[in-house]
């Protein structure tokens, strides 16, 4: 649908999270880097707690994550985690090197350091921190990015620890690797001053670009991470956890946008239908008898296992369940994501989709006499599960549907791969922060700034030139670049393949080839930064023609995965000039009476059939150069 985004107020403000390529971790002597599988490891199981605060208050987040009741279980891989990573150690100062390089990207960002660099303590008790907590320090406030709509406020730079790494979780325990708990992360958030699904994409790029030029940032997957705080009017910000890929932004927040417009009519329409919170009470039924011979399998095999049906009936309800909020995700999905996330049962099956899972018209129809409901008005939802669990499972439920009279929730999403979210966890309140008395505060000196200033990273047009000077790249093509997120995947290939391959045959592979095969409408999804590395490599060794690439590029796009890289790269391995010379003169011996009737064409049609048998596996122009001089040799022309 096409959405006015001016007109329904839309603001997004950006949080990145970008590991900082430092020697050590934040609080520690441990290296900051992942270990390997081979890595000599042992475990730790601990269970968190949650108590209350200095004013008195329980974090909703914090309750959230207690009420899931599982052991936690950690790896403690050797040499990469100590007693701090354990909370057996009090924490070390704040590593130098990692406030260092924070400073020179604030400077960058036209920010004020802070005059002292204080260490807090943020509440979260997931488990991905042994501490129960995050430590977290502000650097710098206030501040700038140009954009092409205007100016983006910088809100806050800080300077935390990453979690650890989630390896496993099941039923009753979520298993850890602390190899990652303490990295130092660079946080960049930025005002609500983003207004379109483009210009967010942009804007992200652009701070994205700013960190890697800095060259003091980590690179690979898991190494940067992408938050949105999504608003409307009429409604609350919803922060948007784990956007992992920059181009699906503003699928992101057009979808988020959608859900959100869509919540505030459904609001409208119940009030509309006059339903109230009076209407929608904490009421679960067993319904099991209803379905004791129904011939679903989905019921059959759950009530042989024991467990039973239960129904909570939502009066009003009767056809909003259905109703599509972004792409494949459904109101009846947001209630069905709070059953999962705060009842633990599998999801929830709602009256608006029946009859479905095998689930009969008669079978529905019984529910509603059941639980005395309209079956035109009224809606219900039924969990199969032990009665523990669906108590909190329908309880959740209910809530949720009381909020849908109100509007759209204050929660924390997720999102999925696709571009749409889902409902993660309520959002922290806003007393979940306090002092960290372990660690001593840094005083930012004048001798730090000057420090600072000489890690400054270059400006965008500081690359430009650079791409132009040294790289000798046109002009055109290297601002092309510029403005394109594939300016990382150029980067890092130049920095990998070195002088094996020049640099504009690198830039013209993703901004010509590349972007080619995707107008033509093939799934370039498959060619990631590795693919391309491989093959440019070859051409770097001369096993490859550069005019190869994109013929082995449409190959594996149009396979899909069916051929390997390795096979297309064979096929398309170079000929030697003997063979090419043989070749054409084959061509012309063939073509020879054709050739001699038609002289002033000869050379585009020895070129065209040679080329029909070579191409991508030797330049273009020394075939041209071949062909120019056997036909010479042959017909004097």
């Amino acid at each position: 649908m096409s959405i006015d985004y001016s007109s329904i107020g839309l603001r997004v403000g950006i949080e990145i999270h970008q590991q900082l390529a430092t020697k050590e971790k934040l609080f520690c002597s441990c290296p900051a880097e992942l270990a390997s599988d081979e890595t000599p490891k042992r475990e730790v199981r601990r269970f968190l707690k949650v108590a209350k605060s200095e004013v008195g208050e329980v974090d909703p987040a914090a309750q959230y994550e207690i009420m899931k009741g599982r052991n936690i279980i950690y790896e403690v891989p050797e040499n990469h985690a100590c007693l701090v990573e354990l909370d057996e150690e009090p924490p070390h100062d704040l590593n130098r090197e990692a406030v260092l390089i924070t400073l020179a990207i604030a400077k960058a960002l036209n920010s004020t350091p802070v005059d002292e660099i204080e260490v807090m303590r943020k509440i979260v008790v997931d488990g991905s921190n042994t501490t129960g907590f995050q430590r977290t320090a502000i650097v710098a406030v206030g501040g700038y990015l140009v954009d092409d709509d205007g100016l983006i406020r910088i809100q806050t730079i800080c300077l935390e620890e990453d979690a650890a790494r989630k390896v496993d979780e099941g039923r009753g325990y979520v298993k850890y690797n602390l190899d990652r708990l303490g990295i130092p992360l660079i946080e960049i958030a930025t005002g609500p001053d983003i207004r379109s699904p483009e210009q967010a994409m942009r804007v992200a790029f652009k701070l994205g670009l700013l960190l890697r030029l800095s060259g003091k940032v980590k690179r690979g997957i898991g190494t940067i991470r992408q938050d949105l705080n999504i608003s409307i009017k009429g409604g609350v910000k919803t922060e948007v956890k784990g956007v992992g890929r920059l181009e699906l932004i503003p699928k992101v927040v057009e979808y988020e946008v959608s859900r959100q417009l869509r919540l505030l009519e459904i609001r409208d329409e119940l009030i509309k239908r006059g339903v109230k919170e009076s209407d929608l009470p904490y009421l679960m039924v067993d319904a099991t008898d209803v379905f004791l011979s129904s011939k679903s399998r989905l019921v059959s095999s759950s009530l042989s296992k024991g467990l039973r049906i239960y129904a909570a009936p939502l009066k009003g309800f009767g056809g909003l369940l259905k109703i599509e909020l972004m792409p494949g995700r459904r109101f009846g999905t947001e209630l069905s994501d709070y059953a999962k996330a705060w009842g633990g049962v599998g999801g929830i099956i709602h009256s608006d989709e029946l009859p479905s899972y095998g689930i009969s018209e008669e079978e529905r129809e019984a529910v509603f006499r059941l639980l005395s409901l309209d079956r035109e008005r009224d809606a219900y939802v039924l969990v199969i599960s032990d009665a523990e669990s669906a108590e909190r499972a329908l309880k959740a439920v209910m809530d949720r549907a009381r909020h849908a009279l109100i509007g759209i929730p204050k929660e924390t999403r997720a999102a999925n791969p696709d571009g749409t979210t889902r409902y993660m966890r309520p959002q922290p309140g806003a007393m979940r922060m306090y002092p960290e008395t372990d660690i001593r505060p840094i005083p930012v000196t004048q001798e730090l700034l000057e420090e600072a200033e000489r890690l400054k990273p270059p400006t965008p047009e500081d690359l430009l030139t650079r791409l132009v000077r040294e790289h000798k790249l046109a002009k055109t093509l290297a601002e092309q670049l510029i403005r394109d997120p594939l300016i990382h995947t150029y980067l890092n290939l130049v920095e990998e393949l070195g002088d094996k391959v020049q640099p504009h045959v690198i830039a013209t592979t993703l901004m010509i080839h590349l972007k080619g095969l995707k107008s033509e409408g093939l799934d370039v999804s498959l060619i990631d930064e590795q693919t391309l590395k491989t093959v440019l490599e070859k051409v770097g060794e001369n096993i490859l023609s550069k005019d190869a690439v994109p013929e082995i590029l449409r190959e594996y796009s149009l396979k899909k995965g069916e051929v390997s890289l390795e096979e297309l790269i064979k096929k398309y391995t170079g000929i030697g000039v003997g063979e090419l010379e043989k070749l054409i003169d084959e061509v012309i011996e063939t073509l020879r009476e054709t050739l001699l009737t038609k002289k002033e064409k000869a050379f585009n049609i020895v070129m065209g059939e040679v080329m029909k048998k070579v191409r991508g596996r030797i330049d273009g122009k020394v075939v041209a150069e071949t062909v120019r001089k056997k036909l010479k040799e042959a017909l004097g022309t």
